[in-house]
C-alpha cells in the first residue's frame, strides 16, 4: 500500500530526550518550556518577529477572527479546506466566495473589490498548496476599503514571498502542524502577525483569558498546545531542511516520468521559495481523474481530490464560482512524502500513463 501521504516521524531516540525531560520536570502543558522554546526557534527559522503556538490550525484561524473582531461578511476563497469556511461561520460571520485564478488556485485579487459591501470586514485567504497569493495586490485592496487581511497558511511553511516569510504578509497569518504536514508537532498550528498588540490579544485568547491566576482579560477558549507536541514539533525542525529538499526532488522526478501524461499543473515557476508540500495535477476532464483514481486505487495506491467539492458547493454555503468548480472536479493529488521511493513513483507514473492511453 502506498498512502497518499504519510507523517514523518524522527528517530525515537531524539524524541525520547525531549520526553524523559518532561518526565522530569513533570510539566505538561501550560506554557512550558518547550513550548516556549518552539516557538523561539520557529521564530529563528522563519524569520519572524511574533508567532504563537496554538492547538491546531482551526483554532488559529478562529483566534485570528476573534482577534481582529470581525463582524459581517468576509471575502474567502472556495477552493480550500472546510476549515477556512467553518471557522468564518463559527465565529458568526458569513463567508463571501470569490473565484480563484486558474494557474494558481489562489483566490482573484481582480475579482475581489466587486464582492465588496458596507458589511464587509475582512479578506481570508488561502496559500493553495504552498502557492503564495498575490499579497501586495490583496494588500493594495484591503488597504482602499479599510479590510482586515488574515491567511491561511496551512500548506505555506517556508514559503518566502519577495525575501521574507509569507507569514509576514497580512494582519494575521496562520499554519497547520497537522501531522501529515511537512512541518508538524502531532497536532498544532500556530499564529504570526507583526503587531505586539495583536500577539498579545491572542496570547490571553489561546489561554482562557487569563492575566494571571484570578484575573481576567477579556473572553478566551483553550487554544494552547501541549509539551508532547512541542518536543514533536523541535525534533522535526531539526529535520525539516531535509524534508523540504527531500520534497523538492519527489516533485520534479514526478515532473520528469509523467511528462508523457496529459495533465496541467499550477503555476509555481514564478515563485521564490516554494516548499513542494503536495503535488497536484490537472486532468482535462472529471472522467479522466476517476478513471486515474481508480486504476491507482486497483493497485493498493492512495490518491486524493483535494480540494473537493469546492466549499461554495457545501450544503451550509452558496456562491457562483465556475473557476473553483471546473477546477475542484479534476485536481488530483498524488502521494508524496518523505520515504515515497523512486520506484514507487516509477509505479505511480506507469499506472496513470497506461490508464490514459487505454
Amino acid at each position: 500500500m502506498i498512502p497518499v501521504t504519510k507523517p514523518f516521524l524522527p528517530p525515537r531516540e531524539e524524541y525520547d530526550q525531549y520526553i524523559n525531560g518532561i518526565w522530569d520536570r513533570n510539566w505538561l502543558t501550560n506554557n512550558g518550556p518547550l513550548v516556549n522554546e518552539l516557538e523561539l526557534r520557529l521564530k529563528e527559522y522563519l524569520g519572524l518577529n511574533h508567532l504563537l503556538f496554538v492547538s491546531n490550525g482551526t483554532i488559529a484561524l478562529q483566534l485570528a477572527i476573534k482577534a481582529l473582531d470581525l463582524k459581517g461578511e468576509i471575502i474567502t476563497t472556495p477552493f480550500s479546506y472546510v476549515a477556512t469556511t467553518t471557522s468564518i461561520l463559527w465565529e458568526g460571520c458569513k463567508p463571501v466566495f470569490v473565484d480563484i485564478l486558474p494557474d494558481r488556485l489562489t483566490i482573484n485579487p481582480d475579482l475581489i473589490e466587486a464582492a465588496i459591501t458596507n458589511n464587509t470586514s475582512a479578506i481570508l485567504a488561502t496559500h493553495v498548496y504552498g502557492i503564495p497569493c498575490e499579497v501586495e495586490r490583496i494588500q493594495e485592496i484591503a488597504d482602499k476599503h479599510g479590510l482586515k487581511v488574515i491567511y491561511d497558511g496551512a500548506h505555506a511553511f517556508g514559503v518566502k514571498v519577495k525575501g521574507k516569510s509569507v507569514f509576514e504578509y497580512g494582519d494575521i497569518s496562520t499554519c497547520s502542524f497537522h501531522a501529515t504536514k511537512l512541518f508538524h508537532t502531532i497536532e498544532g498550528g500556530a499564529v504570526v502577525t507583526k503587531d505586539p498588540e495583536l500577539l498579545k490579544k491572542m496570547a490571553y485568547l489561546r489561554n482562557f483569558g487569563h492575566d494571571g491566576f484570578e484575573r481576567f482579560n477579556g473572553i478566551g477558549i483553550n487554544g494552547k498546545n501541549s509539551e508532547f507536541h512541542a518536543a514533536m514539533g523541535l525534533v522535526v525542525l531539526n529535520h525539516v531542511d531535509n524534508i523540504l529538499e527531500r520534497k523538492k526532488k519527489q516533485a520534479e522526478y514526478y515532473f520528469e516520468i509523467l511528462s508523457g501524461l496529459k495533465v496541467n499543473y499550477p503555476k509555481i515557476d514564478q515563485i521564490e521559495q516554494y516548499n513542494y508540500a503536495y503535488f497536484p495535477i490537472l486532468f482535462s476532464d472529471e472522467d479522466q481523474l476517476k478513471k486515474s483514481m481508480k486504476g491507482l486505487e486497483d493497485q493498493g495506491i492512495g490518491s486524493r481530490r483535494y480540494f473537493f467539492p469546492g466549499l461554495n458547493q457545501l450544503e451550509f454555503t452558496q456562491g457562483n464560482c465556475p473557476v473553483s468548480d471546473e477546477i475542484s472536479k479534476r485536481v488530483l493529488c498524488l502521494p508524496l512524502y518523505h520515504t515515497l521511493t523512486k520506484e514507487e513513483q516509477r509505479m505511480i507514473a506507469r499506472i496513470l500513463l497506461r490508464v490514459q492511453n487505454n
